[in-house]
This record gives C-alpha cells, sequence and structure tokens, in this order.
C-alpha cells in the first residue's frame, strides 16, 4: 500500500499495489500495521455499503461530533465517484478547507477520513458501490452534516446532483466565521 497526504492533515489517499497474473490480481485493502507505520491507528469496527443506482447522486456531506466521532476509510468496489473531505475540527489550521479525489473500482484506491472530518461524494456512473470501513462503530441518532453546496466551503464539484436526499440538500448554512475552502 502507498499512502499520499492530502492538504488536510490527516487525510490521506490509500493506493494498492496488486500482485498480478494470469488469474487476475490480488491486493491488500487494510493491514493495521501498514498504517500505523504511516501515523494511521485504524481498527475498523464496522464494514458498510452504499449502494448507488443512478449517476449524479450526491450522498453528504455526512460527519458524526465529538465524542461520537468516526474515523473511514471509503474505497468503491463498482463504479466510480468523486469523493470529497471537509475540515470541520475546530483549531484545525485547515478548518473549513476541502480536498476531492476520484475513486473508482478498477483503482481500488481509498480515502481515509479521520474523525471531525465530513464526508460526501457524487456517483459518476451508474450502478455505483461505495465501500466503508468505520471505527468506531457507528453511533445513531448522532449524526450531523453540512450542504453540499453550502457557500462557506465552495466545494468544487464536477457536476451538479441529479439525485439527492431532502436531508443533504437542505443543511442549514455553516457559521459564518468559517474560512471559505479549496483543494
Amino acid at each position: 500500500m502507498r499512502f499520499s497526504p492530502t492538504e488536510i492533515a490527516g487525510v490521506v489517499v490509500v493506493d494498492i499495489d496488486p500482485v498480478l497474473d494470469d488469474r487476475g490480481a490480488f491486493a491488500r485493502l487494510h493491514c493495521p500495521a501498514a498504517f500505523a507505520e504511516a501515523g494511521l491507528e485504524f481498527a475498523p469496527a464496522q464494514t458498510s455499503l452504499s449502494r448507488n443506482t443512478a449517476p449524479l447522486t450526491l450522498r453528504g456531506m455526512h460527519y458524526q461530533p465529538a465524542p461520537h466521532g468516526e474515523t473511514k476509510l471509503v474505497r468503491v468496489v463498482r463504479g466510480r465517484i468523486f469523493d470529497v473531505a471537509l475540515d470541520l475540527r475546530p483549531g484545525s489550521a485547515s478548518l473549513g478547507r476541502w480536498t476531492g479525489v476520484e475513486l473508482d473500482a478498477a483503482a481500488g484506491r481509498a480515502l481515509f477520513i479521520p474523525e471531525g472530518v465530513a464526508h460526501g461524494f457524487l456517483t459518476l456512473e451508474p450502478e455505483t458501490d461505495v465501500l466503508y470501513q468505520i471505527a468506531p462503530m457507528f453511533e445513531p441518532g448522532h449524526g450531523a452534516g453540512v450542504r453540499w453546496n453550502d457557500p462557506a466551503f465552495a466545494i468544487a464539484w464536477p457536476a451538479a446532483p441529479k439525485v439527492i436526499s431532502e436531508r443533504d440538500a437542505t443543511y442549514p448554512d455553516f457559521a459564518p466565521h468559517a474560512p471559505s475552502g479549496g483543494r
């Protein structure tokens, strides 16, 4: 595995190194020792799947505030997405900034998202499945979010969503003192 830091501290792109032969490929997707060596302590407690039938489906921007914060490793197992991490950690040097990366099933690339960083994605193909490894276990009733198109963040989505939940479309504006973001 290869770990590439982004502009947001703790948000890391994780690339796989598949072993190829005439049968196909085999790749390690998560190894606690390799993550620890990269400075990422991550012991997934839950694995979830997001199925998305239509292209341009937007999910996000979601997070769980402390003390129920989550760390996520997000990977596409079918299709393709534009994946976004948005720093909402109070006191962070990158508060209000976002980073986006394209993830697709063919490459096997993942995005590691630490606690306090909101997450969302836009599907770029029909029939896109997104696999989440999450630590600790999800705590129902503590979810929060910010609006995908809040001007405080100016996230540069590659297209406007065609499918979005009412909840995701109507989150209120973030605190006006949050700095505007960028890649």
